[in-house]
């Protein structure tokens, strides 16, 4: 099948690793599981799982050190296509550590280290380099620290001719909706940020979906995608406000959900399907993701199974 190219960019990747110990008790040592390691950081998981899913991207990775050594050989493992962006000092490190007695889950991110200009300069001669026009291009995951608040910005401006996806966070998210970024293609966030912006709870369908309309009729990007967790996932461009339930499964880590959607998401769109088609997609691969564990992001098989009970309605 035939898909438009698609570049992922991650500043602040990670070496994730996972681990289980029988109870977590302070002051005691705590004898580990054997940890999982994979490569992590919000558009090297969408990369990933868009290479599951069967489709191709080029993913752009900043890494430095041992750990970004190690995290390069991680990413080759899996076959995804990537080119380094030399980033300073060492690649940062998280830990998912889950307590067998309680299923609880503990996830514990390291900042990263800070940018300089630089770096800054390194990433926009290889965005214009490597972006395509009509392509999508995905930033996501957290930004590493130095860098300005509206850097996000200032990436898609060196990508005028591309489809830009923005998924983030915190200050960052609130900069892109106080100050929105010219020819925004997606915006995503979670429920929780949705209601922080809004400045009030969004305890309905009907709330979120108004929410996420107001901000496109205001020019924050074209497509507002904000997820209500285990209920499912809402969409709102110029003309529609679409729901796609989640499906129903038992839940071993929620540790990227959110890639796995934008990843589903991403590559449907790519291969010209429509916002409703993209929605369910990325509905089922979010679902699939959650009945992984620790680190692992979606499987195909899953995402095909669950596809028909994360049914499309308007709302």
């Amino acid at each position: 099948m035939t898909q438009a190219p698609i570049l992922t960019l991650t500043l602040n990747p990670a070496l994730d690793m996972a681990t289980e110990v029988h109870e977590l008790i302070p002051g005691h040592k705590l004898r580990c599981a054997e940890p999982l390691l994979d490569p992590g950081g919000g558009g090297l998981n969408v990369s990933r799982a868009i290479k599951a899913l069967g489709g191709d991207s080029l993913a752009l990775v900043a890494i430095g050190g041992l750990t970004g050594d190690r995290l390069a050989g991680l990413i080759r493992g899996e076959g995804v296509t990537f080119l380094s962006i030399l980033g300073p000092g060492e690649t940062r490190q998280s830990l998912t550590v889950n307590e067998a007695t309680t299923g609880k889950q503990y996830r514990f991110m390291l900042p990263g280290p800070v940018w300089g200009e630089a770096e800054r300069a390194r990433v926009f001669t290889l965005l214009r380099a490597t972006a395509r026009p009509g392509g999508l291009s995905v930033i996501s995951g957290s930004q590493p620290p130095g860098v300005p608040v509206d850097f996000p910005a200032q990436l898609a401006a060196s990508m005028p001719e591309s489809r830009v996806v923005l998924d983030t966070s915190g200050a960052t998210l609130t900069e892109a909706v106080r100050h929105p970024i010219p020819g925004l293609e997606v915006l995503r966030m979670d429920g929780p940020e949705g209601e922080e912006l809004a400045g009030k709870p969004l305890p309905t369908l009907s709330d979120t979906a108004e929410f996420a309309q107001s901000l496109v009729h205001k020019g924050v990007a074209k497509i507002v995608i904000i997820a209500r967790g285990a209920e499912g996932n809402v969409l709102a461009d110029a003309d529609q406000r679409l729901f796609s339930k989640a499906a129903r499964v038992r839940v071993k880590s929620t540790v990227g959900a959110g890639d796995s959607f934008v990843a589903a998401f991403v590559l449907a769109l790519s291969r010209g399907q429509s916002h409703a088609e993209a929605l369910a997609l990325g509905s089922a691969a979010a679902s699939a993701a959650v009945t992984t564990d620790a680190t692992q992001l979606c499987r195909p098989e899953d995402v095909m199974r669950l596809l028909p009970e994360c049914a499309v309605t308007s709302v």
